[in-house]
């Protein structure tokens, strides 16, 4: 297989790792400034929360567009995409982590000095290995080598990324 072919068939999940990537950065950075480090970062609590704003609906967003537009397609003929399998349970449980959160930031938003950094990560933590998990397994399961399971080249190239 040429260079080029390899690219194509990989471009599904070479586009959907660049934003998981993002994701598990951003989800990261939280996570390391959750201690109050943000404050040597130059930021305010507000900024930080911001920042965890800023995952939760990032993830919805993202997590909305493959529901609506990406999975109906690959669910034809992957079953890890359908209705009641392993990529949309695995929304759910991410969307439970994210409404914790968001209910958190709330919180700390309106008390200020009610913020707890052992709360924060335990909360965080909760949620963590689902979506690590699930960022890795969506990409696997859309590699080239992978998709050539149940897709042909044209085919793969004509769902959207």
């Amino acid at each position: 297989m040429s260079d080029y072919d390899e690219y194509r068939w990989n471009r599904l999940s070479e586009g959907m790792s660049y934003f998981h990537n993002h994701f598990k950065h951003e989800f990261n950075v939280l996570y390391e400034l959750a201690d109050g480090s943000f404050n040597k970062r130059g930021m305010s609590l507000p900024s930080y929360l911001r920042m965890a704003t800023q995952l939760g609906k990032g993830l919805t967003v993202h997590h909305t567009i493959e529901e609506r537009h990406i999975f109906p397609i690959l669910a034809k003929r992957m079953t890890v995409f359908q209705d009641n399998d392993v990529h949309l349970k695995s929304h759910e449980a991410i969307h439970h982590g994210v409404e914790e959160l968001t209910k958190k930031v709330r919180k700390w938003l309106d008390e200020p000095s009610t913020y707890d950094p052992k709360e924060m990560r335990a909360c965080l933590d909760s949620w963590r290995e689902v979506l690590f998990s699930h960022l890795d397994q969506e990409v696997k399961d859309l590699s080239g080598e992978n998709m050539k399971k149940y897709w042909t080249l044209e085919e793969v190239e004509r769902i959207p990324m």
